[in-house]
């Protein structure tokens, strides 16, 4: 299957845990395989210190749950490792999934135990999912979540993803996606332009200027490939006498100049004059080196016109993961009749029953709280927003979640849900969430 861009996705289905196919066999073997099951994820707690979470990856999990199936690779992988029986190998090679699939807008902002997704299936089509919806959502909302505080911290300046050398090759694509969501401008990475339809930008790295006799050089080769209106990188050697070479070789046509080392605020101050002085008012100044949310909020009174950001963006500024888990929460009973269940451990106890949400808002338009119905919708007292909405019905994808379009859709809905959130989320130190939730049992 392709993408609308034109990318052939891989199958989905071995993306998965061995035990998830044993409890299918287990299940099968029992006859509960086929009971109708809720499944549910959601994130216990944030980030040590965050006060919002931004939704990441719903469009790659959708796109991954229409193309799991099991076809004669994955089968006679399965048989020969004596994964499972003949029954449940049986069971797989027809295996589609036909239920529903409901769940917080990609780019929505959640808070601890936001049904962030909802599977109603059988078991036996809802279990097998588990770790492919984890995977995704995990990376995918940490990326988002990390990156939506660093466009915070920007304060409307704009921010270029560039850090898929810092991370693998697959995870790379899905975090300048997750960036793209939560506002970044563009990104470094050309299989995410591919794939998702975003702006892809570049020059050069310090290389270029390296494999060149003198910079002045290498500068002239670069404005004879790109124009004047290119960036030029200025830190190799001599940031002055870079800078003044850029300008003479380019004039006050010259797009931009990167800085990637040193004390960037107090040498971003001084660019910003020299070039002024040079007749370069207009030539922005791009700055790179391992910047996170902290230091670009650092670099706010300096007169720094966007940000490269690598590290830190891929590997959520110090949270990795969004900690989300994926649990059965209502099956139905021998008669056909739906149950609560949940788990009752005593550092994880959960709250069975199928999940409605609907964000409070107050006369102003802003958020207060987290309402989440157990088996029932909460009451919307007339300016609320229901935060579910539905993916996937009777296993047919509806439109516009996926794809190009789907990106452009989840952007839109991050600026919308930061608009709602309280001032506190602008805020980068520690504290706790933004907005309580609270549960409204029957």
């Amino acid at each position: 299957m392709s993408t609308s861009a034109g990318w052939d996705r891989p199958r989905t289905s071995l993306y998965t845990d061995h035990y998830e196919l044993t409890m299918l066999q287990g299940a099968l073997r029992s006859g509960a395989a086929h009971r109708k099951s809720v499944f549910e994820a959601f994130a216990r707690r944030l980030p040590d210190g965050r006060r919002y979470g931004i939704v990441g990856g719903t469009g790659r999990l959708l796109e991954g749950i229409a193309d799991f199936r099991f076809g004669a690779q994955e089968l006679d992988f399965l048989r020969r490792t004596h994964v499972v029986d003949d029954e449940t190998l049986e069971y797989l090679a027809g295996y589609s999934f036909s239920g529903d699939v409901w769940g917080y807008p990609e780019g929505e902002a959640y808070f601890p135990n936001s049904p962030v997704l909802i599977v109603e299936s059988t078991f036996a089509e809802a279990c097998i999912l588990e770790t492919y919806v984890l995977s995704v959502l995990n990376h995918d909302s940490a990326i988002a979540s990390a990156a939506s505080r660093m466009i915070t911290a920007a304060g409307g300046r704009p921010c270029i993803e560039m850090g898929s050398r810092r991370t693998h090759e697959e995870s790379a694509s899905a975090a300048a996606r997750a960036a793209v969501i939560a506002g970044f401008d563009s990104t470094s990475n050309l299989e995410a332009g591919l794939r998702y339809g975003l702006k892809t930008v570049g020059t050069a790295a310090h290389s270029f200027t390296l494999l060149h006799d003198s910079e002045r050089e290498a500068f002239e080769a670069q404005i004879a490939a790109f124009g004047p209106e290119t960036a030029l990188l200025v830190d190799t050697y001599d940031v002055e006498a870079a800078v003044r070479t850029a300008v003479e070789l380019a004039g006050d046509r010259l797009g931009a100049v990167r800085l990637d080392s040193g004390d960037l605020v107090a040498q971003a101050q001084w660019v910003r004059r020299l070039l002024d002085e040079l007749g370069n008012e207009r030539t922005r100044i791009v700055v790179t080196s391992d910047l996170d949310e902290f230091a670009i909020a650092a670099l706010q009174a300096a007169p720094v016109d966007s940000y490269g950001v690598g590290t830190s963006l891929v590997t959520g500024s110090g949270a990795p993961t969004a900690s989300m888990v994926y649990k059965l929460v209502s099956r139905t009973d021998d008669a056909g009749a739906f149950i609560a269940v949940a788990k009752t451990s005593k550092n994880k106890t959960g709250k069975g029953g199928r999940k409605y949400a609907l964000r409070k808002l107050n006369e102003r338009g802003t958020a207060t709280q987290e309402i989440v119905g157990i088996g029932h919708r909460p009451e919307d007292d007339g300016n609320d927003r229901p935060l579910l909405q539905q993916f996937i019905k009777n296993g047919e994808l509806l439109p516009g979640w996926t794809g190009p379009e789907g990106v452009l859709r989840a952007r839109q809905r991050h600026a919308e849900t930061m608009k709602e959130l309280p001032a506190v989320v602008n805020r980068l130190q520690r504290g706790e969430a933004a907005i309580p939730t609270i549960y409204e049992e029957n």
